[in-house]
């Protein structure tokens, strides 16, 4: 099947948007993993695989009801699965020297409508992590 001018031209534009859009979510994913953000609501989590070997990544830590949680926002998400198959973690929360074990509570389905509300996040921001899908996490203490 033969594409006219315009078809040929339009599937061109398409895939170079596609391709310029793609390299942007890719450049803030890996900008980000490079300069992870350290603010006053920003903690460090400790997760570890099977063989039990520790990965540390900073997150942002979220407060509700006197509750803290975590948000798979991004693509990278390994911490996220390693939480999930071993939801016994350790946490430096913010101003803390240490690490303390916390465990990693998936959220009921209430809990998790009342985050997603609480913390919705914009349509820039969704763009521009490539519209992952997003998981919360509560931390509860050990």
């Amino acid at each position: 099947m033969k594409l006219n001018k315009t078809a040929k031209w339009t599937l061109l534009g398409f895939g170079t948007l596609s391709l310029i859009y793609i390299g942007w979510v890719i450049e803030f994913e890996m900008s980000l993993g490079m300069n992870q953000p350290q603010g006053r609501n920003s903690i460090i989590i400790a997760t570890f695989n099977d063989d039990r070997e520790r990965h540390e990544r900073v997150l942002s830590l979220r407060e509700v009801d006197g509750n803290n949680y975590i948000a798979a926002n991004h693509w990278p998400r390994a911490w996220y699965r390693q939480a999930i198959d071993n939801p016994n973690v350790e946490v430096k929360m913010p101003g803390e020297d240490v690490f303390l074990p916390y465990l990693a509570v998936p959220l009921d389905d209430a809990e998790d409508t009342l985050l997603r509300e609480e913390y919705s996040l914009s349509f820039r921001s969704r763009a521009q992590m490539g519209f992952p899908p997003r998981y919360f996490l509560r931390l509860d203490n050990r």
